[in-house]
């Protein structure tokens, strides 16, 4: 089932599935009990574009905090649960408006069916997550280890579990760290489920590593019209995770706003520190909410030309800069002053936008 037919299920404020536009989500690294940091965290993801946060729930404590949270942030806040029933229950109550759970480490039948009761109770959705790496012995060994079918097997069969408990608000997620498996393994899902789908790349590495497993994997499943929220799963600040995803969503053609910067890899013209120039027109532009193309050049001879695609433009030469517009030279100044000019045009296509 591709995101235009999955079945619409609310979280908190926001819909997502039905062809409703892909959510980015982010989880906190902060512990969960820590009320102030967790609310600065996400009031930070909130900034950088985060639509749905995740929180983990170990502890009684980290569950009762959800009350407080939830009164000082902006985005559906999602109850990460292991093992203790007790906990998504207690998340539930406090004002979780999605959990997250694997009912296979959950407990019996009559545990998984006290949280369903309470998620029945609020309407609250319940995402059932599936990594590879929490596959149960019998599918091992029905498909000789780990595989795309047996991932999938394994998540179904804990949907038809809460199927059968009369509940079908669910969100499915099944993860995998092998790219591959993981696209193979979203490919068989699609045309098994009528659940939205929320994809990633579990444990896709550092910013850098894990960026580029992420895009290619991400990008395949996306592409393929599957995935109705989305998380880049990165070992470092979770705000990485947010500008990843709207650089995905935004280059597959599924993201609009957000400026889009180009900028050329540097070569034996250029005379500037381009490098730096690029960075730091990167965080300047990251201030506005406006839907254009940025293109930054070291070169002051090929740059007007090379970014004529761009609807904004700055080229750097030795002393020498260049502000261009739709590819003309609207003003030549000193390099210094490139910047300055550059906020200066983007000032004035937000005054516009207003």
């Amino acid at each position: 089932m591709y995101r235009d037919e999955t079945k619409v299920i609310k979280i908190g404020d926001r819909v997502i599935g039905g062809g409703n536009p892909i959510l980015i989500q982010s989880m906190t690294n902060t512990k969960t009990e820590d009320i102030e940091s967790t609310v600065s965290q996400i009031l930070r993801l909130e900034e950088a574009g985060c639509e749905l946060v995740r929180s983990t729930v170990p502890t009684m404590e980290a569950a009762k905090a959800f009350a407080e949270i939830k009164k000082r942030i902006h985005i559906p806040l999602i109850a990460d649960i292991h093992f203790d029933y007790r906990l998504a229950i207690a998340a539930i109550e406090n004002g979780a408006d999605k959990i997250r759970i694997n009912p296979g480490n959950i407990g019996d039948k009559e545990k998984v069916k006290a949280v369903v009761d309470a998620a029945k109770e609020r309407n609250i959705p319940i995402r059932v997550g599936v990594n590879s790496g929490s596959l149960e012995k019998d599918l091992l060994e029905k498909y000789g280890g780990v595989t795309a079918g047996g991932i999938v097997e394994s998540a179904l069969d804990k949907v038809h579990q809460i199927e059968d408990l009369g509940y079908d608000n669910i969100v499915i997620s099944i993860k995998s760290s092998d790219v591959m498996m993981c696209v193979n393994a979203h490919e068989l899902i699609a045309g098994k489920t009528v659940y939205p789908i929320h994809v990633g790349i579990t444990e896709a590495g550092t910013v850098t590593t894990g960026n580029i497993k992420s895009a290619i994997g991400l990008g395949l499943i996306l592409s393929k019209g599957i995935g109705d929220t989305v998380r880049v799963s990165l070992t470092g600040d979770p705000a990485e995770e947010i500008r990843s995803a709207r650089t995905i969503l935004r280059t597959l053609g599924l993201r609009k706003g957000g400026i889009e910067l180009v900028s050329c890899p540097t070569c034996g013209r250029t005379q500037i520190d381009l490098i730096g120039l690029a960075e730091k027109a990167e965080k300047l532009a990251s201030g506005y909410d406006l839907d254009i193309k940025l293109a930054v050049m070291g070169c002051v001879v090929n740059g007007p030309g090379e970014a004529k695609e761009a609807d904004l433009g700055i080229a750097g030469g030795k002393g020498v800069g260049l502000l261009i517009k739709k590819g003309e030279i609207i003003k030549t100044l000193p390099e210094d002053k490139l910047l300055p000019a550059l906020k200066e045009e983007l000032d004035r296509l937000a005054c516009k936008e207003d």
